[in-house]
């Protein structure tokens, strides 16, 4: 990282003995240590003529060859199914499966006893909200508000909407046009028939960080229980169930340069948090996730979680200079660019940007085919709606239409940033310029 990416850094916080920056109104690691620790050289350089360049890291993250590497042998040799116990191969591979639950309860600060292996974050987040909803209810638990955000993932908004069908009270509550909650809003909606609160981490389209610490006080003085989608946040700021009061806190493995078709759940257990399982089984799981473990997405979770535990303060920091020479390249070559949530604390890799000139982001996109990011925008049969994220923080639809996400990860380098910045402005110009000819 070049001394003019490390320029601004403020505020600086200990936290348990972690150096944490304000970096042009982002939290950030301190980036002291970077200059000597380069990009891992774990793929190939993307910025290669005719390579396509990664900045998609929200969606998914390219699975660590580390992680790989770990996983080999579960798909070779050590094949067993891990509730085996009567021989030797299925011990060894319940072991490594417990070594991995060892290390997605660290990342959190949790007990390997409170981690629930599921297939994603969506069955987490799932298996959080209904699960204690109906659990409470079959003990006659009166309370039946379920309360939410309007910017959360559609698995929690769904979740909560389909829980009217059973007789309980959603309530989505709205966010500022830095899509933050505002503590008094969620105060407010926080009554004696409050049963559960579930509130993401970090936004995975604008990628702002509540304030959990703050929010979860709030809740936990309401009597109700605290849920976080964690699936943005994990690896990339520092997490503590205990910090933030959370009762329930779902993961996500390929968010964090893991597999796909794997996940957990934090259940907390002292209290003990109860739960209703989504389905019947054998009883896996400590009988909340009934079915066979994939010994290897479970081991290459693990994997994944052990070294962002070790790195992801140090990706972090390297990310946020990434960031800074691609928004710089860009802000040069495009006056009138919006970050969207500026003024919000965000996770490193993140920009969501707002394009002048009344271009689409979609146009822009077809412009640069080598540049692999999104527009946040979902598809309803032949129709791209606006992305509701960004209505809920003001953006009318025709800006929400201008709009593309942009995710940094781990193997971004400078090189790729400023290229797809640069190509990513070139687009632009020639859309724009599309736009002036057909308007004549």
């Amino acid at each position: 990282m070049t001394m003019p990416a490390l320029q601004g850094l403020r505020g600086m916080v200990q936290k348990d003995g972690r150096s944490w920056a304000m970096v042009g109104g982002i939290k950030n690691p301190s980036c002291a240590h970077l200059a000597p620790h380069p990009i891992p050289p774990h793929l190939p350089p993307m910025s290669l003529p005719n390579h396509p360049v990664y900045l998609d890291n929200h969606a998914t993250t390219p699975v660590d060859p580390r992680v790989i590497q770990a996983m080999r042998p579960f798909w070779e040799a050590q094949f067993a199914n891990p509730a085996s116990a009567e021989h030797v191969m299925g011990r060894a591979v319940a072991e490594a499966v417990e070594a991995a639950r060892e290390h997605i309860a660290e990342l959190i600060g949790a007990s390997v006893a409170e981690i629930i292996l599921t297939s994603g974050a969506t069955e987490a987040n799932n298996l959080a909200i209904k699960g204690a909803a109906r659990f409470a209810a079959s003990q006659g638990d009166p309370r039946r508000r379920i309360i939410t955000v309007a910017t959360e993932h559609k698995c929690v908004l769904e979740s909560v909407r389909d829980l009217a069908q059973e007789g309980f009270e959603p309530v989505i509550l709205p966010v500022g046009a830095d899509g933050l909650l505002a503590p008094e809003v969620l105060r407010a909606a926080c009554d004696e028939n409050t049963l559960l609160v579930s509130i993401m981490a970090v936004n995975n389209e604008i990628g702002v960080i509540q304030d959990l610490a703050a929010l979860g006080a709030i809740v936990k003085q309401a009597g109700a229980a605290f849920h976080t989608d964690a699936a943005q946040a994990a690896g990339r700021i520092p997490l503590d169930v205990g910090e933030i009061q959370a009762d329930l806190l779902s993961l996500s493995g390929h968010k964090v340069y893991g597999p796909r078709g794997i996940g957990a759940l934090y259940v907390r257990r002292r209290p003990r948090m109860r739960l209703a399982p989504l389905f019947s089984g054998g009883g896996q799981e400590r009988g909340l996730r009934s079915g066979t473990l994939p010994a290897p997405l479970v081991v290459g979770f693990g994997e994944a979680c052990r070294i962002a535990a070790i790195e992801g303060l140090l990706d972090s920091g390297r990310i946020a200079g990434q960031r800074e020479v691609f928004l710089n390249r860009l802000r040069t070559e495009i006056p009138g660019l919006i970050i969207n949530a500026e003024a919000a604390p965000r996770v490193s890799g993140n920009l969501n940007l707002t394009f002048p000139g009344g271009v689409s982001a979609q146009a822009i996109m077809e412009g640069a085919p080598l540049v692999c990011v999104s527009t946040g925008s979902a598809c309803s049969s032949a129709e791209i709606e606006p992305s509701y994220v960004l209505q809920a923080i003001g953006l009318e639809p025709a800006a929400a239409r201008a709009t593309l996400r942009i995710g940094m990860g781990r193997f971004t380098s400078p090189a790729e940033a400023e290229l797809a910045a640069a190509t990513l402005a070139a687009a632009w110009h020639r859309a724009v310029s599309a736009t002036d000819k057909a308007s004549d």
